[in-house]
């Protein structure tokens, strides 16, 4: 039998119940990749983050792999704020920084003075495009064009405020058959800058608590239309998380708090 350690965090919350629950599992080694989706199916969690320490002569410290209870993910915000929580407080990580190595190239996290933990993401481009019928027939007041992400095949809907994406009640079985990861819905906020909510069954996932990963398209997005770099955002969801967040040219840094949940250790064949 081998005998694994993993840790489940509370990520861009502050309570544990509260924004999006990650599993973390640090490696010796990698595991082959069929059992590291049975993994992730097996904890049934948005996504599982898996770490490997890389040697010293390498610029990363670690790299960091996600997946979903059905893919492998290019990327993943709240389970790498997950992780490094992990990192500094159950792992006697000493540096004020984590510097990853991911499918989406190099990524970096870091303490704030006042305790949260810093993503340092990619600016992910986007393009307008006409919104897919499925998009249309599955949202109701969902508006003629809309933006499509290659770099995660992720659709962006802009919606009138934060009401209507409260209020939005997508057919998700159509969602799935537009054979990209998901949707983000997203609207200027009442007391923030901006709102989202995301739903990702392209990936096994009807709706995400908090994604990180989505601010590298909504932070561009957002500091664009209201011409300021420096962004707040919450994602409605019933769980809901607040993001603090700056556009920096090409990266995007995207700040939560954390909330540990539990450790345990998990056993293998």
């Amino acid at each position: 039998m081998k005998t694994l350690p993993i840790y489940q965090v509370d990520a861009f919350s502050n309570d544990v119940f509260g924004g999006n629950p990650a599993a973390v599992m640090p490696l010796e080694e990698w595991l082959p990749d069929d059992t590291m989706q049975k993994l992730a199916l097996e904890n049934n969690l948005s996504e599982t983050a898996f770490l490997v320490a890389l040697p010293d002569d390498t610029e990363e410290d670690f790299h960091i792999r996600w997946f979903t209870p059905g893919i492998e993910v290019p990327l993943c915000g709240h389970a790498t704020l997950a992780s490094a929580w992990v990192l500094f407080n159950k792992l006697g990580w000493e540096k004020n920084q984590i510097l990853l190595q991911s499918k989406s190239g190099p990524l970096g996290v870091k303490q704030t003075d006042d305790g949260w933990l810093e993503l340092d993401f990619p600016n992910l481009a986007f393009e307008e495009c006409p919104t897919p019928n499925l998009i249309l027939d599955a949202l109701d007041g969902a508006p003629e064009t809309s933006f499509f992400v290659p770099s995660d095949t992720n659709y962006m809907v802009i919606l009138k405020d934060e009401a209507a994406v409260k209020a939005a009640q997508p057919d998700i079985r159509k969602l799935k058959q537009l054979g990209s990861l998901g949707v983000i819905l997203t609207a200027p906020g009442s007391d923030c800058d901006f709102v989202s909510r995301y739903f990702a069954p392209g990936g096994g996932i009807d709706e995400d608590p908090v994604t990180g990963s989505i601010h590298s398209v909504l932070v561009p997005y957002w500091a664009e239309k209201l011409g300021k770099n420096h962004l707040l955002a919450i994602q409605i969801s019933d769980r809901g998380g607040v993001l603090r967040c700056e556009l920096k040219g090409d990266r995007v840094a995207i700040a939560g708090q954390a909330a540990f949940y539990m450790e345990g250790n998990v056993q293998l064949p």
